[in-house]
């Protein structure tokens, strides 16, 4: 997709800090972090949505969720805990059209959100 704004960060268009990269995802720092430890996870697939997993590509769902255990424990964030977000539409939230995850940690979140 060329107009993606996430699809260029993946393809080096666009900066980033990088946090961790393989061969199916790429995850970076967000750019108005809201904790100390804020990270966004995102398949080099381009997907637009969690309404757009299948059988066929839903995997990529755990492979993602797999790697943020990893780079929990790796990152130092694994004992205090963290929580993963994804925004699925307008009303979710989600203001990018490529599928990704929030990662959030080294502070106490709050619930309920927003």
């Amino acid at each position: 997709m060329t107009d993606c704004l996430f699809c260029k960060i993946i393809n080096g268009e666009i900066p980033s800090q990088k946090v961790y990269e393989d061969d199916k995802i790429y995850a970076f720092n967000d750019i108005d972090p809201q904790a100390p430890v804020h990270f966004l996870v995102i398949p080099k697939e381009h997907i637009s949505s969690a309404l757009e997993l299948s059988d066929a590509n839903a995997g990529i769902v755990a492979h993602i969720f797999a790697t943020v255990a990893k780079l929990a424990r790796e990152m130092g964030f694994a004992d205090g805990g963290y929580r993963v977000v994804n925004n699925c539409g307008a009303d979710g939230g989600q203001t990018v059209g490529h599928l990704h995850f929030h990662v959030l940690a080294g502070r106490n979140i709050g619930w309920p959100p927003g």
